[in-house]
């Protein structure tokens, strides 16, 4: 496996954190496709400029983020659709098969208007990806792994894949991050590597997307995120199950909060090496 790192976990300028990956020894980038380094109106100059950029450290891309928001699989905008399908065109430009956002929260109640919005638009984006080679990646977190695999099955598509965040999946759904390997294993193409704890249960809907099922909204009270080693997820088992499916792409550090992430992913690099 290789390790990668998102590029705006540095909150520095982007050429600036490229510089200080490629010092880590990372592989890998994922960068946000909402940025002025990223977005979805890029020519193929502007793609080049960032290319050399991330070439010239010896490093490539990971993935592309394009999580825009969860409205979109519930409202199915158009606009927003097409803008998804092209920052899969562009994350080809950029060498790499792999957008990864998140889509809401999957109900279990597969009657639901909201179960058959989001089935019509992951089929939508799903059979572009795949029309391009691709893969439209799904983060875990916001249900437990096996409802994500019964939904994604029902797409019934190779352009859906599954972007695996072990962290949400303990800080959100409270699931196994170790069984999601195996229950998720035929869509794994991305990995996150981030750590946290959740603090209490709650409805993972009222996070994600409350005002689509009527429910009042909460904050981050009831999750933390740790730097990788100090949270729940159980990493030797965790990476032993990725090793175990064959999974040889990367993990990706994500480090949303904390007052010096520089210094947390340097740590998270560490961290991983010593256990690849």
């Amino acid at each position: 496996m290789k390790i990668g790192v998102i590029a705006e976990s540095f909150r520095k300028p982007f050429a600036e954190s490229v510089k200080d990956a490629a010092k880590l020894g990372i592989e890998g980038l994922q960068m946000y496709a909402s940025t002025e380094t990223v977005f979805a109106e890029m020519t193929k100059p502007q793609i080049q400029e960032v290319k050399k950029i991330i070439d010239g450290e010896g490093m490539a891309v990971s993935a592309l983020c394009g999580d825009f928001g969860c409205d979109m699989y519930y409202t199915r905008d158009e606009a927003l659709i097409d803008r998804e399908k092209k920052i899969m065109e562009i994350a080809k430009e950029f060498g790499t098969d792999v957008v990864t956002t998140h889509i809401g929260v999957v109900s279990e109640d597969e009657t639901c208007k909201q179960y058959e919005s989001m089935l019509e638009v992951c089929r939508s984006l799903a059979e572009f990806a795949d029309s391009l080679e691709g893969h439209f990646a799904v983060e875990t977190g916001p249900e437990k792994a096996e409802v994500l695999k019964k939904f994604l099955d029902k797409l019934n598509s190779r352009g859906v894949g599954v972007n695996l965040d072990p962290a949400n999946l303990v800080m959100c759904a409270g699931d196994d991050p170790v069984k999601a390997v195996y229950t998720l294993k035929d869509y794994i193409v991305h990995t996150h590597a981030k750590d946290g704890k959740q603090l209490k249960p709650f409805d993972t809907r009222r996070l994600y997307c409350p005002q689509h099922y009527g429910l009042e909204p909460i904050g981050w009270e009831y999750i933390r995120e740790t730097p990788l080693g100090e949270g729940n997820v159980p990493w030797d088992n965790y990476l032993a199950a990725l090793k175990g499916i064959g999974y040889d792409g990367y993990l990706t550090i994500e480090r949303e909060c904390g007052q010096t992430p520089a210094d947390d992913i340097a740590l998270a690099v560490k961290f991983l090496k010593e256990r690849l």
